[in-house]
């Protein structure tokens, strides 16, 4: 099978995430054509916001570039009108993100690339582009200045100091914009945006993004000097005053509900644990003799706390749902295989269904909050060896429980990267005979990251795949536990790729 071109997969990622390319222009017919055409060539959806252009703009790209979406203002209305403009046609075509440059040929349409990969990693940021070299570029006093100017007050507007705010090179969240009725109407309006955007909440990330600037005598400025610079002064003093009223205190509360549902999800978690589920299983235990239908109870009630953890009482700050086109129940058991983000991933697994036994890393095998539950509910460490424990694996499958493995073995601490999967689970499918069930997790790593310290707003996905019996395992995957753990890596890969573009559109 034909692999893919580069360009080609870009083209269709973009696609899938829901992004479209901008491009506002006002008399660049030098250069437009050739920045719309290269955005073409990454991006099959290019909208462009010709405002008031009288040099012939229009009908040289209704010639030159018939794929390109235009967008015509009658008359010269400022960057940033044209640019809500094109946000809003954006979003009447239903797009989620909006990838935006400048027409007059300084930015590189070939960095599109680099913006897709800075979205993929940070869903639902504002992508802020930081023009590589510009120290060793000659430029008048007052552009160095201008860009100095403004990374100083939007840093003090803000607390979020970035690198390069003045670029027109950015990734919007369409869904997260807000101040689209804007103060201002011309480019200081791009600051206007970020500010906005920040006081939102939404997480503003810098990419680094190549430059091109031409000899002075060939570029060409719509920047007045005198005017732009009142305009951006003014707008800065009304930006200050407001980010003591409003922007500041309104961070300040966003932190203590944040705060607030971190206490809160960590006291329910150790009084759940120590005051409800441990008193309760040393109790269920103590009466009477300890027989398989007591072991199965057992496993009923961790069930069901689950399940009232998922559905009844939920997560806070986060929405959850899950995919089953092939109806499964567990009810014949299997080697079933997720990917691991975050403590949070055992939640779902174990509401599946009873039935499900849990290799465990040691520091939760001997964790004393709940090491007396997972014991007697026959959890085993990984850690013991697979050759060492599949005796009890094997009594386990004959006693109809299946075997939930995360083949990575460690969280991981980027959401968008699947680790190294081991050979463990696949030696224990090919060992026992038994079906192998792909399950794969979205979202726990971004509410409970591996290295963070607050609960975040995120949502939780579970999509459920199809079982692959041992002879398709052979037949698709490889004949070995180490082939078939290398290609089921590349499965989750595609799998989780798919689910985050299609999530990632409406967070």
């Amino acid at each position: 099978m034909q692999q893919e071109s580069p360009i080609a997969d870009i083209r269709a990622s973009l696609r899938r995430r829901g992004i479209c390319v901008i491009i506002p222009t006002y008399n660049n017919a030098g250069t437009i054509s050739d920045v719309v055409r290269r955005s073409l060539e990454r991006c099959a959806d290019v909208i462009v916001v010709c405002d008031g252009c009288t040099d012939g703009s229009v009908s040289l790209l209704e010639n030159s570039c018939p794929e390109a979406d235009l967008v015509v203002l009658p008359q010269n209305m400022g960057k940033g009108k044209a640019l809500k403009a094109g946000f809003l046609h954006a979003l009447e075509r239903g797009f989620a993100y909006a990838i935006t440059l400048d027409g007059d040929g300084q930015h590189y349409p070939e960095d599109i690339a680099l913006m897709l990969e800075a979205n993929i990693q940070n869903p639902g940021a504002l992508i802020v582009g930081a023009r590589k070299g510009l120290e060793n570029v000659s430029r008048s006093k007052s552009s160095s200045f201008a860009n100095k100017f403004s990374n100083f007050w939007f840093a003090l507007q803000t607390g979020c100091p970035l690198p390069d705010t003045q670029t027109g090179y950015r990734l919007y969240p369409l869904h997260k914009l807000h101040g689209l009725n804007l103060l201002t109407s011309r480019y200081e309006a791009e600051l206007e945006l970020m500010v906005f955007a920040s006081w939102a909440g939404v997480k503003l990330v810098s990419c680094e993004v190549n430059v091109f600037y031409p000899e002075p005598e060939q570029r060409v400025s719509h920047f007045r000097p005198g005017r732009d610079f009142a305009r951006i002064s003014v707008l800065n003093a009304a930006l200050c005053a407001l980010a003591l009223v409003y922007g500041y205190p309104r961070k300040a509360l966003r932190a203590l509900v944040s705060l607030c549902r971190t206490i809160y999800s960590l006291l329910f978690f150790v009084f759940f644990t120590l005051c409800v589920m441990t008193p309760l299983v040393h109790l269920y235990l103590a009466i009477g003799e300890i027989t398989e239908k007591k072991k199965y109870n057992l496993h009923r009630i961790l069930n069901f706390m689950a399940r009232f953890l998922l559905f009844k009482h939920k997560i806070p700050g986060t929405t959850y749902s899950e995919s089953n086109p092939f109806g499964e129940d567990f009810t014949k058991p299997s080697v079933i295989i997720c990917n691991h983000q975050s403590h949070l991933d055992l939640v779902p697994l174990l509401a599946r269904a009873p039935k499900v036994i849990v290799l465990t890393a040691d520091w939760v095998w001997k964790n004393p909050m709940y090491r007396f539950t997972i014991r007697n509910a026959e959890f085993l460490p990984a850690s013991a060896g697979m050759d060492v424990i599949m005796p009890q694996l094997r009594s386990l499958v004959e006693r109809g429980y299946s075997i939930a493995i995360y083949p990575e073995g460690t969280r991981s601490p980027d959401c968008n990267k699947i680790g190294r999967f081991r050979q463990g689970a696949f030696h224990v499918a090919q060992t026992l005979g038994v079906d192998i069930i792909p399950m794969v997790v979205y979202g726990t790593g971004y509410v409970l990251p591996k290295h963070g310290r607050m609960m975040n707003k995120w949502p939780i996905h579970v999509e459920i795949d199809g079982r692959i019996s041992p002879e398709r395992m052979q037949a698709e995957f490889g004949q070995t536990p180490r082939e078939q753990a290398m290609a089921m890596r590349k499965y989750y890969k595609r799998r989780y790729s798919e689910i985050s573009d299609r999530i990632e559109q409406n967070v």
